[in-house]
């Protein structure tokens, strides 16, 4: 027996090597590439949609919009025109879920630093509290790179509808107040189309990794 294997070992090395390769290319051949949902209004919560826009189960799109940053710079769809972003809602005075969810986002910053493709976008949900010189101080104080996140502020009702009917992200808030409404924890994954491609905890690290992972993702999309 010994003598025969001997005496074939090249064959039966390449036999091997063969048998290997083709494993392999059976295993990536039928291994499910990676994809990302598309989702609409429909496919979320609806308490976190308007209710004009529920009925939507395709093509939605994020909407143009007009804000103003912490530099006072007026920031439009147009400066994120071909980019992946993250968009989120907040208030600086926030002293629950925010100072978790900031923290998170710089480290997504720092993850997508060097990555021209990858902008975030951060909406306070009092603006009537948090001006330019308030956003300004807070972008300071948290490390924010002006030219890969926007933390920005406007007409209260401008964001309340991109709020609960582009990014699809906000609760009612009190119902006596009028565009009321009440942040949450979500992250927003925005592609390249404006198409909203995933939500995130973003008080979790765990959905931080899985954020970094989609955005480099939808980099190569």
């Amino acid at each position: 027996m010994k003598s025969i294997f001997y005496k074939y070992r090249k064959f039966f090395g390449v036999l091997l090597v063969f048998s290997i390769i083709t494993i392999y290319l059976f295993y990536v051949a039928l291994k499910p590439s990676k994809t990302l949902p598309i989702f609409n209004p429909s496919d979320v919560n609806p308490e976190l949609v308007d209710s004009t826009v529920q009925y939507i189960s395709k093509y939605h799109t994020i909407a143009d919009f007009s804000f103003v940053n912490q530099n006072g710079k007026t920031i439009t769809q147009k400066d994120y025109e071909g980019k992946v972003y993250v968009a989120d809602f907040f208030f600086t005075t926030c002293g629950s879920i925010c100072p978790k969810m900031t923290t998170n986002l710089t480290e997504v910053q720092k993850a997508i630093i060097n990555n021209p493709k990858v902008m975030l976008l951060s909406h306070t949900v009092f603006p009537e509290i948090d001006s330019i010189p308030v956003l300004k101080a807070y972008a300071i104080k948290n490390g924010v790179v002006d030219s890969k996140w926007n933390l920005v502020t406007g007409d209260k009702k401008a964001i309340y509808t991109m709020a609960r009917k582009s990014y699809l992200a906000v609760k009612l808030g009190r119902p006596e107040q009028l565009y009321d409404m009440v942040h949450t924890e979500n992250f927003v994954l925005v592609d390249t189309k404006r198409r909203v491609r995933g939500f995130y905890d973003g008080t979790k690290k765990e959905d931080m990794k899985r954020l970094i992972e989609d955005i480099n993702f939808l980099c190569t999309e």
